[in-house]
This record gives C-alpha cells, structure tokens and sequence, in this order.
C-alpha cells in the first residue's frame, strides 16, 4: 500500500481531513506543514497496518522531513478512487513511542 500512497502523493491525489488539518496546526512540538508530510511519506514507512478500517484500508507511516523531523501519518488508500486520504499527523511523544517506530508498553 505504501507504493500506491506514494504515487498519489507523487500526483497530487491526496486530501487531509479536518482533522489532520487542525492536528497540524495546533501540534504541541510545532505546525506541521503540507511539506512536511509530503517529505515523511515519501521517505517513510509503514509501522502499523489497520487493514480493517472502514471505509478504506489505512496504515501508520513512520517518516522524516528534509529536516530531520520525525512525523507519524495515517493514511487511508482508496483503490477505487486512487486517492489517498489523510487522518491524522503528529509528531511522535518520545514518552509513548521507541524510536519513533514502536508504542511502549
């Protein structure tokens, strides 16, 4: 899935919901910007699989900016519509996360 991800990132086929939107403008460590994310995607990988989200398949990406910011995406594909959607974007708090890749217990 995270091909197909990329490519709609790639081709301008990507919509953020409302509530990344805000997510990324109110992120605790700093705004997060369309950039930014595009960057982590396309860098990323996925950690996380939730292959039974409803309406669309989605997945947890584990991604840097040029930057060397460390971003979490989750992102939902939609093969119908080769559109990828985008619910939510943070930046991962080092007291719930190993390495940016792994929940703590």
């Amino acid at each position: 899935m995270l091909d197909e991800i990329r490519n709609c990132f790639e081709n301008e086929k990507t919509l953020f919901s409302r509530h990344a939107r805000m997510e990324m403008e109110i992120e605790e460590y700093g705004v997060i910007l369309e950039k930014e994310v595009h960057e982590a995607v396309i860098s990323g990988k996925i950690i996380e699989n939730y292959p039974d989200d409803e309406p669309y398949p989605s997945c947890l990406v584990y991604g840097k900016t040029a930057l060397n910011r460390a971003l979490h995406i989750v992102c939902a594909y939609s093969k119908e519509d080769n559109i990828t959607i985008i619910i939510t974007v943070y930046q991962p708090n080092p007291d719930k996360w190993i390495d940016n890749e792994m929940r703590k217990a």
